[in-house]
């Protein structure tokens, strides 16, 4: 995608550029790309960071140029050039940058912004969300294992879900449950709101109180991601493997284990500890981990000397990884109560 982008630039902006974009997002569409392939390429291919917003759907998606998927951006400046996914819509295609912009730009927010619209329309639909939004004492008995089956099932109807194959449930950290449908593809991205969530797995709608379950277990794994609590801000229970396991006798009030106290006091003594061994401990490398912290190879070596100082055991061979792994899990399990 630089290669294209780099194209794109030594190109006629009003002629040959333009036509090389609306084939780009033409691809996507055929291919049947997800929405986050669609703002990476409108971050790539535009030079600055793109954003993705429809609220209505419960979607935010943020690229940044150099194709990284970060959405902790900040607020929206209503400054920056955007593109609605309707022509009666608020604007939901973004690009990060100010001054004045030429054809190229205006031509990629409009191809990202039809590609999205093609894209939420066959994944998610409009109508179920609404109306689950408006309902939530439905959402809440077809939810409830302990319903009658014949409760359940006229909840789905009423919810508009009666004829769908597949659905998930998704658990936030602020808010209700969301019921959403799963296309035949399986392609969807869960509408998160840009809130920690956990992704409950696909299954019939008569199954969704499983989902559910299985959703709020994800939830427990989730992290802030910022550097005193970091980590994933969306786990699927898919996913989780034996690790779920873990959460069914670690909690807020249960006592931590020795590596978990050592683990906290790292934490405590530097502000930098945190997220230096969420990074040594889930990076492919150290030199992956320096490069996602943004420091020196050499200053990575020396924080991690000390952290293995203040938790008294090595984490650059795989037993001590995998015992630094656990500690965080298990951290963030401690953090995060059933809901």
């Amino acid at each position: 995608m630089k290669e294209l982008a780099g194209r794109l630039a030594a190109l006629d902006p009003d002629a040959g550029a333009a036509l090389q974009v609306i084939s780009y997002f033409d691809r996507l569409i055929e291919g049947r790309a997800g929405l986050e392939a669609l703002v990476r390429g409108a971050a790539v291919l535009s030079g600055c960071p793109a954003r993705l917003v429809d609220e209505e759907r419960g979607v935010r998606v943020r690229v940044e140029a150099d194709g990284m998927r970060r959405d902790d951006g900040g607020a929206i400046d209503p400054a920056w050039p955007s593109a609605p996914l309707t022509p009666e819509g608020p604007p939901a295609v973004w690009l990060e940058r100010t001054g004045v912009s030429d054809g190229v730009h205006a031509m990629v927010l409009e191809r990202a912004a039809a590609a999205a619209r093609v894209v939420l329309d066959r994944t998610r639909g409009r109508a179920p969300a609404a109306a689950r939004e408006a309902d939530p004492a439905s959402v809440e008995v077809l939810l409830d294992a302990s319903a009658t089956e014949h409760a359940r099932r006229q909840a789905a109807v009423r919810l508009g879900l009666r004829d769908v194959a597949a659905a998930r449930v998704v658990a936030t950290a602020e808010g209700g449950p969301l019921v959403e449908t799963v296309p035949a593809t399986g392609d969807s991205t869960p509408a998160t709101g840009g809130r920690r969530a956990g992704i409950g797995p696909a299954v019939p709608v008569r199954d969704l109180p499983a989902s559910w379950a299985a959703a709020r277990t994800a939830l427990r794994f989730t992290a802030e991601g910022t550097d005193q609590d970091p980590g994933p801000r969306t786990v699927y229970a898919d996913e989780l493997g034996g690790l779920a396991l873990l959460a069914d006798t670690v909690g807020p009030t249960t006592e931590p284990v020795p590596d978990v106290r050592a683990l906290e006091h790292a934490v405590a003594t530097a502000p930098w500890a945190a997220s230096t061994l969420n990074a040594i401990a889930f990076s492919t490398s150290l030199r992956a981990a320096a490069a996602e912290l943004n420091v020196h190879h050499s200053t990575l070596q020396d924080r991690l000397a000390q952290a293995e100082h203040w938790l008294d055991w090595p984490v650059h061979d795989p037993h001590g990884r995998l015992r630094l792994q656990l500690a965080l899990v298990l951290r963030r399990l401690h953090r995060n109560a059933a809901r």
